[in-house]
């Protein structure tokens, strides 16, 4: 109890002295910062985290907090892993930009002189489209399309190149930014055509090693070989709960490298330094000026204090101003992990924060709230306006859901024999999906790809069921049958936004 009260008095202590004249917000930092991620921990359910900050030139704060695995008493360090996801775009790019600065390649040579093979469903794109594209997210797909055919899958990466050009792309070439992984998997095998070494071997030779950060790893299936490893974590009807590892063998350079807080400070060091580390030039500077250079508008954001910004996109960075301060970022997001990577590199600030569990925006909060200590503006509890608005949205979700449970465990009776249900069924982008018999009228569906996932289906009533899938990722949905002259046809499945927000209709085959 003192404790609890002790925190409150300091919370409003903060809040007391940010609105003063003349306050120093950088306190925060040095006197605040433990107690506030302590208490934003617990409130969000977040079994660890690993944060760092730079600023110039110098490491304020590298820390671990929580545990790696819930129900052990394994402690975060700053050298515990967590899968970074979508910042491994950003050594992507930086690889690519890299090999243009050796002569070896130009960002705006066409993907076809290196992979002559690479076909898009809009015939132009694929014949115009260039490395710069790729990397920027203007090939014409919507954000995630494909992503439900493409992640955690057992797809490898040449197959994910062969089956975009089965993607019938939401918008026209160049025309509107579209957030695209399978890119990135186009652009990694441009490497090895290039400098003749893999992805994962040009980005260890050439910018994990050089920069001391022996304890990353690029593939994500070899974060389970580490001991020093946190687990995944995610909420399962309102449970907290670890997951497996995801496996991105197709799409590893667009959200594959695992990593700590310590080595991802020495590549945000390096980036805030021109490249150079150890009195070495490491990375070439016009290669990191060349990433952070806007190549397409996404939109306006506004922020929960009420500012309102361009956001643009780089190569691999998210770019927009924050109170006159250009700020350089990215967020990443897999399977039971969120981070994000924050660069002001006018003020050589650098903001790193890590977790595992997939169910916070603590990682979001927090860097504003860090870098309003820095830019001296109010203290604004970030962590408590981000959480208020997370609870009313998955009140919401959980209500919709209770009411769909509550229907399928009515036993409804469905349109037409359970057993007319079963089957093999084909989509032209994924492929095949099988429809067996469950308990009683219950159906399961199993994926080609998804070897290890399943989807339980309960009748709703009519040919809709209730579809939970086995990987929570995937989310629970209503999944329609179709049918003509009395027998099925097919069937339409939507996975969970995060995957992909376009819906898949499966053909029944005879």
């Amino acid at each position: 109890m003192k404790k609890i009260w002790g925190l409150l008095a300091c919370c409003i202590l903060i809040v007391t002295l940010a609105n003063g004249q003349g306050i120093n917000r950088e306190l925060f930092i040095k006197d605040s910062l433990d107690l506030y991620i302590s208490k934003a921990l617990t409130n969000w359910r977040i079994p660890g985290m690993a944060i760092c900050i730079i600023k110039d030139g110098k490491i304020v704060v590298l820390k671990g907090y929580g545990i790696k695995e819930l129900g052990l008493n394994g402690r975060v360090d700053e050298n515990s892993l967590f899968m970074i996801g979508s910042n491994t775009k950003a050594f992507t790019a930086t690889a690519m930009a890299m090999l243009q600065t050796a002569g070896k390649l130009s960002l705006d040579d066409k993907v076809t002189r290196y992979i002559p093979e690479f076909k898009l469903d809009n015939k132009t794109a694929g014949e115009q489209a260039t490395i710069r594209d790729l990397l920027c997210h203007r090939i014409g797909f919507g954000t995630f399309q494909g992503d439900f055919t493409f992640y955690n899958t057992n797809l490898t990466q040449g197959q994910v190149i062969q089956k975009m050009a089965l993607v019938k792309a939401d918008n026209p070439f160049r025309a509107k930014w579209g957030y695209t992984n399978s890119a990135y998997t186009v652009a990694s095998q441009i490497i090895e055509w290039a400098d003749g070494k893999t992805w994962d071997a040009y980005l260890k030779q050439n910018i994990f090693d050089p920069l001391g950060m022996t304890n990353t790893l690029a593939l994500s299936r070899d974060i389970q070989t580490r001991a020093n490893r946190t687990v995944a974590h995610t909420l399962v009807d309102g449970r907290l709960t670890a997951i497996p590892y995801v496996r991105l063998d197709g799409t590893d350079a667009a959200g594959g490298i695992c990593s700590s807080a310590r080595d991802m400070s020495k590549w945000v060091m390096c980036l805030l330094d021109d490249g150079k580390a150890m009195g070495k030039q490491v990375i070439p500077e016009v290669a990191i000026q060349v990433t952070r250079q806007p190549q397409i508008t996404i939109g306006n954001t506004r922020r929960l204090d009420g500012e309102t910004d361009e956001q643009k996109y780089g190569l691999g960075w998210f770019l927009e101003d924050y109170s006159g301060h250009h700020l350089v970022m990215h967020d990443g997001g897999v399977n039971g992990y969120l981070s994000s990577v924050t660069l002001v590199p006018a003020e050589h600030l650098g903001i790193i924060i890590l977790t595992n569990t997939d169910k916070n925006q603590l990682y979001e909060a927090l860097r504003w709230e860090i870098m309003d200590a820095y830019f001296n503006k109010p203290y604004r509890n970030y962590s408590e306006l981000y959480l208020q608005r997370y609870k009313v949205a998955e009140a919401k979700k959980q209500q919709a859901d209770k009411l769909l449970r509550d229907s399928a465990a009515m036993n409804l009776q469905s349109a037409i024999a359970i057993e007319n249900y079963t089957g093999k069924y084909h989509n032209e982008l994924y492929g095949d999906m099988e429809v067996t018999r469950g308990e009683g009228n219950d159906l399961e569906m199993r994926f080609e790809h998804h070897t290890k996932m399943y989807v339980h289906l309960k009748p709703l009533g009519g040919n809709r069921f209730y579809a939970v899938f086995s990987d929570p990722a995937y989310g629970k949905t209503v999944v329609p049958f179709t049918f003509q002259n009395g027998k099925i046809t097919g069937v339409k499945i939507k996975v969970d936004d995060e995957i992909e927000r376009s819906p898949y209709f499966f053909t029944k085959l005879n």
